[in-house]
C-alpha cells in the first residue's frame, strides 16, 4: 500500500481527533456526578425556646470593706491583729501610748471629787443664806467643767484605741509593736466576707431592665458552676463616658471559691421566647447587604434571604425568610449552586 504525501498529512489530525475524545470523557463523567448531587448534611427547623440573656464583666466585692487607719498619731503599744481571723463588732485590734492622757484624766477625776464635796457643803449654806448665790453658782460651774474636760479625755483616750466596725476577717497587718504611725498610715483591710457582692455595668440599651430584685447568674474563672445572685440597686444615672449603667447584685449562694476582688462573668436574662427558629450559625452564609441559607426545595438546592436576632454560641435565631419544617443545609455551603441536586449524609431533626 503507497501512502501519498495526502494521506500523510491527515495522519497527525487523526490523532488529535482520537487524543480530545479521550480528554472529553472525564469532564462528561464529572457533570454527570454533579447532577447526581453532593453528600450533604442538613437541619430540620422546628420552634424552640429561647432566652435572650447579654453577658457582661462584673467583680466580686466584700459585703463591707475599710481600711483601718488611726484617727490620731502615736506609737504602738498593743496589737490585736491575728491576720486571716474573724474579729466581732467593737473589738480593739491596736492600741496607741496613752498613759498621759490616763494621767490626765486621774488628775480631772481627783478635782472632780475635791469640786463635788464642796458643792455639797456648800448645798447645805445656801439653805441657810451661809453662802452668797453667786459662790454657789460658780461651785455648780467648776463641777461640771471639770465633768466636760474629763469627757474630752475619755474621747481622747478612746481615739488611742482603734476598734473593729464591724464583723469582719482580717487581712495582711502593715504595722509591727512599737511603730510610730500617723493619720495617713494604712494599718491592715477589714472585710466581711460571710457575704459578697457583685457589681458590674449593664450598656445603656438594656438600662431599663435593671431594677431591685432582678436576677442574675455569674460564672468565675477556672469554675463552671453557676451562681446566682440579686440586684439591689442601681446608679441613678448612665456613666457619660462608656454610656453604662452600674448595677450592684448580693451574692445568694456564697462558697469558698468566690473571693473578692475575682472576674466574674455575669449572664442577665432580658426575656424568653417561646417559639424561636434557630439553626446552627454554619449554615448561614453572610454577603455584603443580606444573609442567606439553603433550603432543600423538591431535593433541589434553594438560597434563601434572611433576617437573623440573637446569636449564640453555636446557633442563631432566625426571624425572617424560613419556616417550622424547613430543611436546612449546614455543610458544603461553598460547592452547592442554585438548583443543585442533593444528598444527604445526615438529617439532624432534635433540637441544637
Amino acid at each position: 500500500m503507497k501512502f501519498t504525501p495526502t494521506r500523510l498529512l491527515s495522519l497527525p489530525f487523526l490523532a488529535f481527533a482520537i487524543f480530545a475524545c479521550q480528554q472529553k470523557a472525564p469532564e462528561t463523567k464529572s457533570a454527570k456526578q454533579q447532577l447526581s448531587g453532593l453528600r450533604v448534611e442538613a437541619f430540620v427547623v422546628k420552634p424552640s425556646i429561647l432566652d435572650q440573656s447579654i453577658t457582661i464583666s462584673g467583680t466580686l466585692k466584700p459585703f463591707e470593706e475599710t481600711v483601718i487607719m488611726p484617727e490620731v498619731s502615736g506609737r504602738i503599744v498593743v496589737i490585736n491583729l491575728q491576720e486571716g481571723k474573724t474579729v466581732k463588732r467593737g473589738t480593739i485590734l491596736i492600741e496607741l501610748f496613752n498613759e498621759d492622757l490616763k494621767a490626765q484624766l486621774r488628775k480631772s477625776q481627783a478635782q472632780l471629787q475635791i469640786a463635788e464635796e464642796t458643792l455639797k457643803r456648800q448645798d447645805e449654806l445656801i439653805k441657810i443664806n451661809g453662802i452668797s448665790q453667786s459662790d454657789y453658782d460658780q461651785a455648780q460651774l467648776l463641777v461640771k467643767s471639770i465633768n466636760a474636760d474629763i469627757e474630752v479625755l475619755n474621747v481622747q483616750i478612746g481615739r488611742t484605741k482603734i476598734k473593729a466596725p464591724f464583723d469582719g476577717t482580717v487581712g495582711l497587718r502593715n504595722v509591727s509593736l512599737g511603730a510610730q504611725v500617723s493619720t495617713n498610715t494604712a494599718l491592715v483591710t477589714l472585710r466581711e466576707v460571710d457575704q459578697l457582692k457583685l457589681d458590674f455595668s449593664v450598656p445603656e440599651k438594656y438600662s431599663s431592665e435593671i431594677k431591685p430584685g432582678t436576677k442574675v447568674q455569674f460564672t468565675i474563672q477556672g469554675d463552671d458552676q453557676k451562681y446566682d445572685a440579686e440586684v439591689i440597686a442601681s446608679e441613678q444615672g448612665i456613666e457619660i463616658t462608656t454610656r453604662n449603667l452600674k448595677a450592684r447584685a448580693v451574692v445568694k449562694n456564697p462558697s469558698a471559691s468566690l473571693v473578692p476582688g475575682a472576674f466574674a462573668t455575669v449572664e442577665l436574662r432580658l426575656k424568653q421566647i417561646e417559639a424561636a427558629l434557630l439553626i446552627p450559625t454554619q449554615a448561614v452564609i453572610p454577603q455584603e447587604k443580606v444573609k442567606r441559607v439553603i433550603v432543600a426545595s423538591k431535593g433541589k438546592a434553594k438560597f434563601v434571604s434572611v433576617k437573623t436576632g440573637i446569636r449564640k454560641s453555636s446557633r442563631i435565631e432566625v426571624i425572617g425568610g424560613i419556616n417550622p419544617g424547613d430543611t436546612i443545609i449546614t455543610t458544603g455551603l461553598l460547592f452547592l449552586k442554585p438548583g443543585a441536586i442533593l444528598n444527604y449524609s445526615t438529617v439532624k431533626r432534635d433540637s441544637i
